[in-house]
């Protein structure tokens, strides 16, 4: 009798430490930036934040480089990006560019080095492209990324291909037999924290352009908002949101009211405008390049592999803690010469209230 007791507390001592572990260790810090008793605050924790310095590290910039002379489409051939800047900028750019993107590759991993101006290989196409991407984001999306901008480094931090991207998932076996379709839930999935959530919150809205809603503003609507598909659909989406941001609900939203745009942070304005960036970005950018690529750099319903947040923030509440790399290559800040130079001062223009709310703001 005694041994199985004795069984019992070891097997119960062991659950337990099961369960620990998946806790957060401490310690944890919390800073207030909403309405007091609202528990609208910042949760953090140093240990996970000092672990996290090195995926955020910003290289130093190359020296400057003259703006003057001639212009790199005048000397080298097939430049169709890129080309109104001066050779050295070209130069000192492109030098860049192998840092952020192919350091171990070099070179070679977009240019075929006996004949640069060749496109046979599929990484140069790609990243002629990616370049109107970003001269895209910095100029059209001011609205979620600011003057700080972004660069090819944002995402990909020294590797080829950026460590969060997403594609398709596989359609679900069986979904039409006796067992029925699960709606993408109850499997755990890093796309939205190992939660029971629909483990696909891309495809509606970063893809598709899904309604984001959850609910009614009155205790019996009258017009439908969301479904409950949509509904967790949505959740989903937020837990990517809040997971790769590395913040929780309220760094947008006041748990007082959730739907409500008065109430909430303008941290939510930025959010709004960026889920529309991301998925502009995918139909407009990544979409198109799908036969570009190889096979195996597909996913397994052979699509593109394609952006969401954490693919530039990569779990920190700004890309690289806010560090303002396009300052040092103005050239990525829009298409055209002009872009490369330094720009006249401008007068500032009045700050845009928090509690006013985008065009289509009606849904969260």
């Amino acid at each position: 009798m005694m041994k199985s007791y004795t069984a019992i507390r070891i097997a119960l001592l062991l659950a337990a430490g099961v369960l620990v572990s998946a806790c957060e260790k401490p310690p944890i810090t919390t800073e207030q930036h909403g309405f007091r008793g609202t528990a609208m605050v910042k949760v953090s924790n140093p240990r996970i934040v000092a672990e996290q310095a090195g995926i955020h590290a910003v290289p130093a910039a190359l020296p400057a480089a003259p703006q003057e002379g001639q212009k790199a489409s005048e000397v080298y051939q097939n430049v169709k990006v890129l080309g109104d800047v001066s050779v050295a900028e070209f130069t000192r750019i492109m030098v860049a560019m192998t840092q952020w993107v192919s350091p171990e590759q070099g070179c070679g991993y977009c240019h075929n080095l006996q004949n640069l101006a060749d496109d046979s290989l599929y990484t140069k196409v790609v990243a002629r492209r990616m370049i109107q991407m970003t001269q895209t984001i910095n100029s059209d999306y001011k609205t979620h990324v600011a003057d700080t901008g972004v660069t090819c480094y944002t995402c990909h931090r020294g590797m080829p291909v950026p460590a969060n991207v997403w594609f398709a998932p596989e359609p679900q076996k069986h979904a039409t037999r006796m067992v029925g379709s699960k709606g993408g839930q109850n499997t755990p999935a890093e796309s939205v924290a190992y939660a029971s959530l629909p483990y696909d919150p891309f495809t509606p809205y970063l893809s598709k352009a899904n309604t984001i809603a959850v609910n009614a503003k009155t205790a019996l609507p009258n017009v439908r908002v969301g479904s409950i598909q949509a509904t967790e659909d949505t959740y989903a989406l937020m837990m990517h949101m809040s997971d790769g941001l590395g913040v929780n609900c309220t760094y947008c939203h006041n748990t007082r009211a959730f739907s409500s745009w008065e109430t909430s942070t303008p941290q939510r304005v930025t959010a709004w405008h960026g889920i529309r960036m991301s998925r502009d970005l995918n139909n407009t950018y990544m979409e198109p390049l799908t036969q570009t690529f190889p096979v195996h750099r597909l996913g397994a319903v052979g699509d593109v592999a394609k952006v969401n947040c954490a693919t530039c923030h990569q779990g920190a509440y700004k890309p690289l803690y806010g560090a303002p790399m396009l300052k040092d290559y103005m050239a990525l800040s829009a298409a055209g010469a002009l872009a490369a130079m330094p720009a006249a001062a401008a007068p500032e223009a009045p700050a845009e209230p928090a509690s006013e709310m985008p065009a289509e703001a009606e849904k969260p």
